[in-house]
């Protein structure tokens, strides 16, 4: 697999860990595990075991990697990298040693920002103290709707240089949702077979929510069959805005940009 991607918010992936299981609604129709299916029939060596078919799948048991530690160290120039696009670093199966030994190497390299997203931000908490945070360390967590709220809440208690949200598979309202100390917020629609539709009302409340408490935004997608599908704009615009972790917490917005009417959506 190419270490590029075309995730818009991100540069390249990382995967020292592959293969995961389902916990909550938005694993569901989840990508990585049909695309590890598909990797597994290719013969990709890293997706030759199969997890727990009532949680995982052909391809997706929980595996590290250690061949794969020292990727980051070649890319000389920087890169912000998704760290484990196919799987999740803070998986109860995953040694702390091993999460250790990703942190070292997120240390040792500080030209790239590295971005982790877990749907297990108590384990995180948890052990967060016999981990180093560095700057370049960004921690994020998945919020499909407010039954799940209650990762923010575990998220706080990480001294991430930066928090962030992934809204995404965005499946119901997050009216509410609490944005205290979180610094950035993706959200986006689901794609793929069987996909479940956005609905325009939730994109709206959380875009609205973080123009409040000036928190940057970033619409992904609308979703569809394909991630491409029915765009990415929102009532005319796309949101693009990141985070600036060298202003620290001081949140500052970047502009978003027309894109046409937006009429689609509507």
């Amino acid at each position: 697999m190419s270490d590029r991607s075309r995730i818009e918010w991100t540069e390249a992936t990382w995967n020292p860990v592959t293969g995961c299981d389902r916990v909550s609604s938005g694993c569901d129709n989840c990508y990585a595990m049909t695309l590890a299916r598909r990797l597994k029939a290719m013969g990709a060596p890293k997706y030759q075991q199969d997890g727990d078919p009532r949680t995982s799948g052909s391809g997706f048991a929980v595996t590290i990697h250690p061949d794969s530690l020292e990727q980051p160290r070649r890319w000389r120039s920087s890169r912000t990298v998704f760290v484990n696009s196919m799987s999740d670093l803070f998986h109860a199966k995953v040694p702390t040693s091993f999460i250790r030994d990703v942190f070292d190497v997120m240390v040792d390299t500080p030209r790239h920002v590295y971005q982790v997203l877990t749907k297990r931000p108590l384990r995180a908490s948890r052990i967060a103290g016999q981990l180093p945070w560095p700057s370049n360390v960004w921690l994020g967590v998945s919020i499909e709707n407010m039954d799940v709220a209650h990762r923010v809440d575990h998220l706080r208690r990480v001294p991430a240089a930066v928090r962030f949200l992934s809204c995404e598979p965005l499946l119901g309202s997050l009216d509410g949702l609490d944005l205290a100390d979180i610094d950035w917020v993706i959200a986006g629609g689901e794609s793929g077979h069987g996909y479940r539709p956005m609905d325009i009302r939730w994109a709206r409340d959380i875009r609205d929510a973080c123009l409040s408490a000036s928190v940057p935004f970033f619409f992904k997608q609308w979703g569809g069959r394909t991630p491409k599908s029915l765009g990415r704009d929102l009532d005319g615009q796309t949101w693009d805005q990141m985070p600036e972790p060298s202003a620290g917490h001081e949140r500052r917005l970047s502009p978003a940009k027309p894109m046409g009417s937006g009429a689609a959506h509507l």
